[in-house]
C-alpha cells in the first residue's frame, strides 16, 4: 500500500464507540490475503460491511470464497437492523491482523 488510508467516520462509528482500525484479513484454510478492512468498535468480527471493505475494492457476488484454495468464507446478507449490504462470516474461516493504515 503506498497511499495512507483514511478511517470513515460516520454514524455507524459513532453507534460503535467511536474508534476504528485496520484489520489484515486472511483465509484461515490456505494464509491467502484477502482484503483490508476497517473493524469499529470492540468485539468480535461477525460481519464484514461491503463499505468498510478497502482493498480490493471490486468483490462482487453471492459468496464471500477464496480465490485460491475455493473455499467459501461467508455469504452476502442485508443487515436488517442497519439496512446495509454485509458478508456474513463463518465461525473460524477468516483469520485478522491489526496493521497500520500507512
Amino acid at each position: 500500500m503506498s497511499a495512507k488510508l483514511a478511517f470513515k467516520s460516520d454514524r455507524f462509528k459513532k453507534n460503535r464507540g467511536g474508534y476504528s482500525r485496520w484489520l489484515s484479513l486472511s483465509c484461515e484454510k490456505c494464509k491467502t490475503r484477502l482484503m483490508i478492512y476497517q473493524k469499529d468498535g470492540p468485539g468480535i468480527l461477525k460481519r464484514l460491511y461491503l463499505d468498510r471493505i478497502v482493498a480490493p475494492g471490486n468483490l462482487a457476488g453471492k459468496n464471500l470464497i477464496c480465490k485460491r484454495c475455493k473455499t467459501v468464507l461467508g455469504i452476502q446478507i442485508v443487515y436488517q437492523k442497519e439496512n446495509r449490504p454485509a458478508y456474513r462470516l463463518f465461525a473460524g474461516a477468516i483469520e485478522k491482523k491489526i496493521v497500520k493504515g500507512d
